[in-house]
């Protein structure tokens, strides 16, 4: 092939990627892109009082072969230098679209079966919600889904946020998201 050729192959395959998960689609049933999070939402402790719960989240159009899926909230605002993961959920069966408000408790029992909750940068496995520092500009709250093409992710139970996060994106087949915000 030549150069012409094999730049003609990169686009198109950028193109049927993105067009291949360009149906694929995260709501939240109380929260839409660019709304500032409930104090449902809000991390209860640092000097924040809020009730600590995961939104309820629904996807549609997942790509074909998917075999599982995985979610994260992160905040790319935290002054950490490397933002802020608020919640990593994986090994979602490809059956399940939906999960209910409060899922992201620590028990996880609301999770769907084989669903866990990885590690948060709270320390915690459970979703740990919106918390900046005060007089901050409002963070953005990053809320993506992630189709596999893997039934399992397979990692230490302690694994981090962004040793999870390298297996979600090795193994991705899409994503689809929106951002909230929040501030105080």
């Amino acid at each position: 092939m030549n150069r012409k050729q094999i730049i003609f192959m990169i686009i198109f395959c950028l193109i049927a990627t993105v067009a291949s998960a360009g149906n694929f689609v995260l709501t939240g049933p109380t929260i839409k892109n660019g709304d500032f999070l409930s104090e449902e939402q809000v991390f209860n402790g640092f000097g924040c009082s809020g009730k600590n719960l995961s939104p309820a989240l629904k996807w549609s159009g997942s790509p074909k072969g998917t075999k599982s899926f995985a979610i994260t909230v992160y905040d790319p605002d935290a002054p950490t230098g490397s933002g802020w993961w608020h919640w990593v959920v994986y090994n979602i069966p490809a059956n399940v679209f939906e999960l209910a408000a409060g899922a992201g408790e620590p028990t996880g029992k609301l999770l769907p079966s084989g669903a866990v909750q990885g590690r948060t940068d709270f320390g915690t496995h459970a979703f740990g919600g919106a918390c900046p520092p005060k007089g901050d500009k409002p963070h953005r709250y990053i809320f993506t889904i992630y189709a596999l093409d893997i039934e399992k992710i397979d990692v230490p139970s302690d694994s981090s946020a962004a040793l999870i996060g390298f297996m979600i994106n090795a193994n991705s087949l899409g994503k689809a998201g929106f951002t909230a915000r929040y501030g105080r």
